[in-house]
C-alpha cells in the first residue's frame, strides 16, 4: 500500500513540475466552507499557482466575468448558485476556463453528471493532498496543450491563407499545385490550372481608391469560392490575379468552368464599377492543362499565364485556352 501511495506521490510531483515550468496559472476556488477555502488555497499556493478563493457560487461568478481564471474548482452542493450553476455560466463566460468539482464518496453521481456538462475532472471528499494536486496538474497541463494545439492550427491556417481574401496565398498555393500533379501522375488523370486576372483593375482602384479595391478583391473571392467545386482549389496569386486548381479536369472541362466563372463574375454587381472602360467589373482567364500540355508544375504555369497573356491582349473579358486561336468571350 505504501507502494502505491508513493507512486501516486511521484506522479503528482512530475505532472506538477511540469506545469509549473510553464507560465503560472490562476485558480479560483469556490467553497462555502471557509476551512476547506483556506486548506485549498494554502495547498496551491504551495504549488506556485495564483489562487483567489469566493464564499458563494454568486461570488465566483462575479470574480470570473472580471478575470480570466485558468481552472475554476467548485464544491457542487452550495446554496444559491451551485456547483453546477457555477459550471455553466463560468463556461458562458470563458469557454476555454477548466472546471473541476468537488464532491462527497456519496455524490459521486453529481460529479459524473458535472463532467457530462463540461467539467474536466472531479475532487472527493474528504480530501486527499495527492489527489488535488495530480487533478490540478492534470486538468491543466491538458488545457496547455490543447490551446498548444489550437495556436498551431491557427498558425498553419494563417501561414496559407491570403490576409485580405480569406483564400490560399500564392506559397501554398505552389505546394498544392505540385501535391495535385504528383495526385495525376500517380492516377493518370488530368488538371486544369486557370489563371485570373481582373481587367483594368488599376483604372478601378485608382478611381475609386484602395478600400474599394480590396472590397472587390474579396467579393471576387467569394464569387470564385462558392463557384467551384469542393475538390477544386482557389488562390490567390498575387494583386488582382487569382489561380483556380481543377483536379480530374480535362482540357474540355476545364474550358466549361473558366467560362462559367468568366459569366459569373461579369454578372454580378460590384460597387462603383461604372467606372470601368466596359461599365463592369470583368475577368479574363487562362487555362492549359496536364498532363497534354505541361510536364511539370512550372511548364503548367507558364502555359495557363500565355493564355492569359492572349485572353489581355486580345480585349480581356476572354477566356483563352493554351494551344487554341479561337478565344471565347
Amino acid at each position: 500500500m505504501s507502494a502505491v501511495r508513493g507512486n501516486v506521490k511521484l506522479r503528482a510531483d512530475t505532472l506538477v513540475e511540469e506545469v509549473k515550468d510553464m507560465e503560472s496559472s490562476f485558480i479560483l476556488v469556490v467553497d462555502d466552507e471557509e476551512i476547506m477555502r483556506s486548506f485549498l488555497q494554502d495547498v496551491l499556493a504551495g504549488e506556485g499557482y495564483q489562487v483567489d478563493v469566493a464564499p458563494t457560487g454568486e461570488e465566483a461568478v462575479n470574480k470570473a466575468s472580471r478575470k480570466k481564471y485558468d481552472l475554476v474548482i467548485t464544491d457542487i452542493k452550495m446554496p444559491g448558485i451551485d456547483g453546477m450553476g457555477v459550471l455553466s455560466q463560468v463556461k458562458e463566460l470563458s469557454p476555454t476556463t477548466e472546471v473541476v468539482v468537488m464532491t462527497g464518496y456519496a455524490s459521486l453521481e453529481s460529479a459524473v453528471e458535472s463532467m457530462k456538462k463540461g467539467a474536466a475532472d472531479y475532487i472527493t471528499k474528504p480530501f486527499n493532498i495527492d489527489q488535488i494536486r495530480i487533478v490540478v496538474a492534470k486538468t491543466l497541463e491538458r488545457r496547455k496543450l490543447k490551446q498548444k494545439a489550437e495556436d498551431e492550427e491557427f498558425y498553419k491556417h494563417l501561414s496559407r491563407t491570403d490576409g485580405l481574401t480569406d483564400l490560399y496565398n500564392q506559397r501554398f498555393f505552389h505546394q498544392l499545385l505540385e501535391s495535385e500533379i504528383s495526385r495525376a501522375k500517380r492516377f493518370r488523370q488530368s488538371l486544369c490550372l486557370l489563371m485570373l486576372d481582373i481587367d483594368n483593375f488599376k483604372v478601378y482602384n485608382d478611381t475609386n481608391g484602395h478600400p474599394a479595391g480590396d472590397q472587390a478583391l474579396k467579393q471576387l473571392a467569394w464569387i470564385l469560392n462558392k463557384s467551384v467545386r469542393s475538390c477544386d482549389m482557389v488562390a490567390r496569386y498575387g494583386g488582382e490575379e487569382f489561380v483556380v486548381i481543377a483536379p480530374q479536369t480535362d482540357l474540355e472541362g476545364g474550358k466549361i468552368l473558366a467560362t462559367r466563372l468568366n459569366r459569373l463574375v461579369k454578372e454580378a454587381k460590384f460597387d462603383k464599377e461604372e467606372v470601368l472602360p466596359q461599365g463592369r467589373l470583368t475577368v479574363s482567364i487562362g487555362v492549359a492543362s496536364f498532363p497534354d500540355q505541361a510536364s511539370d508544375k512550372r511548364d503548367l504555369i507558364e502555359k495557363s499565364d500565355q493564355a492569359l497573356y492572349r485572353a489581355k491582349a486580345g480585349g480581356r473579358d476572354k477566356v483563352c485556352i493554351y494551344g487554341e486561336k479561337d478565344e471565347e468571350g
